[in-house]
């Protein structure tokens, strides 16, 4: 990772200074990706999703109401002390502090979500993160990502580029793809 806009202290900063920096509670972008990353889940039930990158915890309480459980993480203890205050009540979700890679939870992912996360990350480090996500995914288990495309000097990667290299991944099936205004969103299937 980028030390200087990827660390924990770069990401705990953000969240001191303003509880919702990227305005995902208010802002008309980030609701369309997030109604467009729920409505790409097709009305399935999972069993084990896992969200990396929760930050507040908006969208892992949606997953709440799709998964059995949710494992969710974020690196900033700000951002999860948010999260875990707004999925207090869902008995089904569980919000740990820490980054990618040391902390993947255990079990087998049926839904992962990668959204606004694979950016952050140099490719050799995104491609060998993911290759361990997907070994973690059961059979028919699905991966979304949803990334912005536009340029920001704290993005080591183009949310295209890191879509290229997860589409890359061997026993990945691409299944779906979207593209909107300023963000695509991709749906593999585990094969």
């Amino acid at each position: 990772m980028n030390t200087e806009t990827t660390s924990r202290d770069f990401f705990e900063q953000k969240y001191l200074k303003n509880a919702d920096p990227w305005s995902f509670a208010s802002s008309s972008y980030e609701q369309c990706r997030y109604d467009a990353i729920f409505r790409s889940l097709n009305h399935r039930r999972y069993r084990h999703g896992f969200e990396p990158g929760c930050s507040i915890g908006l969208l892992t309480e949606r997953l709440a109401s799709v998964c059995q459980y949710v494992d969710a993480m974020d690196i900033s203890p700000t951002a999860v002390r948010y999260a875990r205050e707004r999925c207090r009540g869902l008995l089904n979700v569980d919000i740990e502090c820490g980054a990618l890679p040391d902390l993947i939870p255990i079990g087998s992912f049926d839904l992962v979500v990668l959204s606004e996360i694979g950016y952050y990350f140099e490719e050799e480090e995104l491609e060998g993160l993911a290759k361990s996500i997907v070994a973690q995914m059961s059979m028919s288990g699905v991966l979304v990502a949803a990334h912005w495309l536009g340029a920001s000097e704290d993005h080591v990667l183009s949310g295209d580029r890191v879509h290229e290299i997860l589409a890359s991944l061997k026993g990945l099936a691409h299944e779906h793809e979207e593209h909107h205004a300023g963000f695509r969103l991709d749906r593999w299937k585990r094969i």
